[in-house]
């Protein structure tokens, strides 16, 4: 099934994003950071983006021992790029977990990418399903659409294509391509929601403007099944 395919591609390439996710400079979704804090952490990532790499772990370390939620997931991140002493995946996997845990979306994002794929030494689909929900819920559009597709593939939990549905439905809502165009494939199917041609050339439509390629194809198909119905 084409759609599928398109599916799992689309799982595949957020798993693929978790090794090139770039130091983040605020908490994503956390609470805000007093002024001295922030200070630190925008100081230390402008010694990181400038190659002063030493200079720049040690201040994230310092801040992480505070449980600055960014400094843990840019540790860990730095652990995944081979860039501390001792990089490790275990060590990574700890940091992220504690910065996911107070809140930090990105961190719980990246955690259902590690944990789909195998860069932490196993693969637990029903944890990644557990870090996309969150990632989801806190209105990560990412994680909206990698826990649509992990219901709809049966991913760490039964395939439930209503679910996959309602979450494609809120990524699309939130200008994600690739959501709009399989949520109105799932409407002229009537995958997981009552098959309404006309949401189907809704969604085709604005996925069509947004530069989807096969967009426009399917919307002249759907343009001719209308226009051939009777009355």
């Amino acid at each position: 099934m084409q759609r599928t395919r398109t599916i799992a591609r689309r799982a595949a390439a957020l798993t693929a994003i978790a090794l090139a996710l770039a130091l983040l400079p605020a908490c994503h979704a956390a609470p805000p950071l007093a002024p001295a804090l922030q200070g630190e952490l925008d100081r230390a990532l402008l010694d990181y983006e400038s190659g002063r790499i030493d200079s720049a772990r040690s201040a994230l370390e310092s801040l992480a021992r505070r449980e600055v939620p960014a400094a843990l997931h840019n540790l860990a991140v730095m652990h995944l790029r081979g860039q501390m002493p001792q990089s490790s995946p275990a060590s990574a996997e700890r940091l992220l977990t504690r910065a996911a845990e107070a809140g930090f979306v990105t961190a719980q994002l990246l955690l259902g990418q590690l944990y789909e794929g195998e860069t932490l030494g196993r693969r637990d689909l029903v944890l990644a399903h557990r870090w996309y929900e969150l990632a989801a819920h806190a209105g990560s559009v990412e994680g909206q659409v990698a826990l649509a597709t992990a219901y709809y593939l049966g991913r760490g939990k039964p395939k439930d294509p209503a679910r996959a549905v309602h979450w494609y439905r809120e990524a699309a809502k939130a200008g994600d391509v690739g959501a709009q165009y399989l949520l109105a494939s799932m409407y002229e199917q009537g995958d997981g929601v009552a098959l309404d041609l006309r949401l189907a050339r809704y969604w085709y439509d604005i996925a069509a403007r947004n530069g989807d390629e096969a967009a426009p194809g399917k919307l002249k198909e759907i343009d001719a099944r209308l226009a051939a119905r009777p009355g």
